[in-house]
């Protein structure tokens, strides 16, 4: 079977998460996700939401995530020692210099990691989670490439692994070299001389321990785009938000509040259509009154008219109280919606205290907990896999011995422990105090 064939049959499992994926940013950020007209030329006019509120929310908690799961200046690992795999022989010299070195091939990943782009495609690949509930992440040579949820299927096993993923992708003709000698000459003489891209599809299976993929172009597989990898170091990352027993795709952070952000729009929508129709000045003057209205029209600003003040009104819409109601609900709505996306909001009081924001801020800081281990599985472990595999190739850091050195994740959930440990040790010390 060829990957379109493939990618056209996985695509039918994938149509149901595409579709909650395109109502979910049609509330939020309308260009992440375009759906069935990914591939269309020209951009389409998005429809931009009454509200601003679920796009505030999603920036927030990705910008928050971003920042917990690859912070700036700090290592989100550290090499560990096992010490039990070590002789007698081995004293506190030679340990105190091993954590040197150590130290320094974690500066040198962080250091490579500050030059590329990798914080930004992080970022925009926690955008789709929390939106679409899921991305996929290519650590290429050049970089890190994200591919949204429209643009990539995948199929996995009772266990939540990956077994196959396929991509698909425009790309202009001229940028495959071999292009043309892979279609036929009268294939190529039939196509849209117009036509100057065409799709290219990636095809990555497993295959026992490893990963293999390649690259095919009309039906046709491209020379030289073969790949393969080890599974604890592979470069596809097909990231989850929320997992379901039984689903090879996620769930969004906006799925699960899908109903607040339709309610909050609908009535955001009214409330501005409203208030345009209040704000409107139209004035009535009865048939029998001696002041024409092209009199009045005329009047400039304090202008004297003749005429009789009865005989003038002025149209109102007399909805203040429902209009008072709905921005009632509103504002219980974007309060919730603000909890939900961890979007601090300060109690509006005199008697508001510092104490009491910062254990607002806590409690909302300790909802990361659960959004923080699927992603640390997922996503950071097989990162830093991936960093350690490729530089330990390419020479710019010696080789780390299997089995005596493991890396260990301290970003994520890991923190939020460290800052509880913090909390505590300070309150503590104002104990003794």
């Amino acid at each position: 079977m060829t990957a379109k064939s493939r990618y056209d049959n996985l695509s039918s499992d994938r149509s149901q998460f595409l579709t909650e994926a395109e109502d979910a940013t049609k509330l939020t950020l309308p260009y992440l996700i375009r759906g069935h007209e990914e591939y269309q030329k020209g951009m389409k006019q998005l429809k931009t939401p009454w509200q601003s509120v679920g796009a505030k929310g999603v920036v927030a908690l990705a910008s928050k995530l971003s920042l917990s799961l690859v912070p700036p200046q700090t290592s989100f690992f550290k090499l560990q020692l096992d010490e039990s795999q070590l002789g007698e022989e081995f004293g506190p010299e030679v340990k105190s210099e091993l954590d040197l070195s150590f130290a320094k091939i974690e500066r040198t990943i962080l250091d490579a990691i500050a030059a590329s782009d990798d914080r930004v495609v992080i970022h925009q690949a926690l955008q789709h989670l929390v939106v679409g509930g899921n991305a996929l992440i290519f650590m290429g040579k050049e970089g890190l490439k994200l591919y949204p949820l429209n643009r990539y299927v995948i199929e996995r096993d009772g266990n939540g692994d990956v077994i196959e993923i396929i991509t698909k992708e425009r790309i202009n003709k001229d940028l495959i070299p071999s292009y043309y000698e892979i279609m036929p000459e009268k294939m190529v003489m039939d196509q849209d001389e117009e036509e100057e891209e065409c799709d290219v599809y990636t095809h990555c299976k497993r295959d026992n321990n490893r990963f293999v993929w390649h690259q095919e172009v009309h039906d046709k597989r491209i020379p030289g785009s073969q790949g393969k990898a080890p599974i604890d170091s592979t470069p596809w990352l097909p990231l989850r938000f929320n997992t379901v027993d039984g689903e090879a795709y996620g769930r969004g952070r906006v799925g699960q509040f899908i109903g607040d952000l339709k309610s909050l729009e609908a009535l955001s929508q009214a409330i501005v259509e409203g208030s345009a129709a209040a704000a409107k000045v139209v004035f009535t003057v009865s048939p029998s009154s001696t002041t024409k209205p092209q009199t009045l029209a005329a009047a400039g600003n304090g202008a004297i008219v003749q005429g009789r003040p009865d005989d003038i009104g002025v149209i109102q819409v007399g909805k203040t109280a429902d209009f008072a109601t709905a921005l009632q609900h509103m504002q219980t709505l974007e309060k919730r919606l603000n909890e939900a996306f961890l979007i601090l909001s300060v109690r509006q009081s005199e008697r508001t205290t510092a104490e009491e924001v910062r254990m607002t801020q806590m409690e909302l800081e300790q909802q990361l907990g659960g959004l923080f281990g699927l992603l640390t599985v997922e996503f950071l472990v097989p990162y830093l896999n991936r960093k350690l595999s490729v530089f330990q190739k390419t020479g710019e850091i010696p080789r780390i011995p299997k089995g005596m050195v493991k890396p260990i994740i301290v970003a994520g959930i890991n923190s939020l422990g460290r800052g509880q440990d913090v909390q505590a040790l300070g309150g503590f010390l104002a104990t003794i105090a």
